[in-house]
């Protein structure tokens, strides 16, 4: 009686010891999502969560399933507010326990959160937040960044404007993302010279004031004239333009950005710059994918954060598949580090120093004959691939 007694009681301890295992492999996988559903950035935070739910319906057949276990994605506001997305990542850790977090859409948010990541010892994957500090000075090896960063964006719009006799002044956004985007600028720029920094509130609305400063450094400079601008969300910097800049033979160049905000671009025919994405330049099956089946839920092409979601949601399968959907954050970074994905640009390969992903990007210019009012008609120049931009490692590793 006691022997069957003692291997019953055996039997129910070796089930026990064995049923957490099995119960941690089916359990979900949970990411959670942090980005601008409301505030300044919005619109860019509402384009990466479209993406990121289509990238992972694409990455596991629809299925949302990695080795059996379901993905389920958390969305947080962060409002665009840096303490805020600092304490929801926090609570997506701690309280939610989630796998990774995905996000947020401003560099200011994503700079307050990399120590959080740090602390808990999970990974954040950045996305599309574009300071190049995030995987500089202030990176941790817990921080992976499918996003392009400051000097990807400085690099390939140097591309366009990096001339002898070229005389150049930038407009930017007063915070991380203006200055860092400048600062990589400048050090892309071998050839030009620029003469002037304008940085202006991040929710200006009245340039004049900018606009003049900014004509006063160039007007008298001989050769091309060049204002270059870098800006994300509210107010619209191209209304510099109202102050007749033709007259004084100066121009204006940007990067690319969100559709409706390039509907401007079509004032400028001939006006050159580099983007992360436009639907219609990249020639691959998951693009394809990704702009019919936007299409044809949404009845409009898919746009720049789109795309950007759909990365990330990309690279986070292919990490899971390479674990065997093992969810342990070590067991993820080894996956990541030099990982090579498919997304709708091409292949980006996470760089192992800093985690950034090395990625194409594409010189475009304004069609000569663009109609004012209608979508923004860019013509790709070349697309430039990562092997043509020494993109500096900036971090401390």
């Amino acid at each position: 009686m006691q022997r069957r007694t003692w291997v019953a009681l055996a039997a129910l301890a070796a089930s026990a010891l064995t049923l957490p295992q099995a119960f941690a492999q089916a359990k979900d996988i949970k990411i959670a999502h942090i980005y601008s559903r409301t505030g300044p950035l919005e619109a860019y935070g509402k384009q990466t969560a479209t993406g990121l739910m289509m990238g992972l319906e694409y990455a596991t057949n629809g299925t949302m399933t990695v080795n059996g276990r379901k993905i389920t994605v958390i969305e947080k506001d962060d409002q665009g507010k840096p303490d805020l997305g600092k304490s929801l990542l926090a609570t997506a850790y701690s309280d939610d326990k989630v796998d990774l977090a995905v996000g947020p859409t401003s560099s200011g948010v994503a700079l307050a959160m990399l120590p959080v990541a740090e602390e808990y010892k999970k990974i954040l994957l950045v996305e599309p937040a574009v300071a190049d500090s995030i995987t500089g000075d202030k990176w941790n090896k817990y921080i992976f960044r499918t996003g392009r960063n400051s000097s990807q964006d400085a690099i390939s719009n140097a591309v366009a404007l990096d001339k002898q006799g070229v005389t150049i002044a930038t407009l930017a956004q007063d915070y991380a993302f203006g200055r860092d985007g400048v600062k990589a600028f400048k050090e892309s720029i071998k050839a030009a010279k620029i003469v002037h920094e304008e940085y202006l509130p991040a929710n200006t609305t009245d340039f004049t004031a900018g606009a003049q400063r900014l004509i006063d450094k160039l007007k008298d400079q001989p050769g091309r004239k060049v204002i270059w601008i870098v800006w994300a969300g509210a107010g619209n910097p191209f209304k510099i333009a109202d102050l007749d800049l033709k007259r004084y033979g100066i121009e204006i160049a940007t990067g690319g950005n969100i559709l409706p905000a390039m509907v401007a671009y079509n004032q400028f025919p001939g006006m050159e710059g580099a983007s992360y994405y436009y639907f219609g330049f990249a020639k691959n099956q998951t693009n394809l994918w990704l702009v019919t089946n936007h299409y044809q839920r949404f009845k409009s092409p898919p746009d720049f954060f789109t795309a950007g979601g759909f990365s990330a949601a990309m690279a986070v399968v292919s990490a899971l598949k390479k674990t065997g959907g093992d969810t342990g954050t070590d067991k993820l970074i080894a996956a990541m580090e030099g990982m090579s994905f498919d997304t709708p640009k091409g292949q980006m390969t996470f760089r192992k120093e800093d985690h950034q992903a090395m990625q194409s990007m594409y010189h475009f210019r304004v069609a000569p004959g663009a109609r004012q009012g209608a979508m923004a008609d860019l013509h790709l120049v070349k697309e430039i691939m990562p092997s043509e931009m020494n993109v500096p490692i900036r971090n401390k590793r």
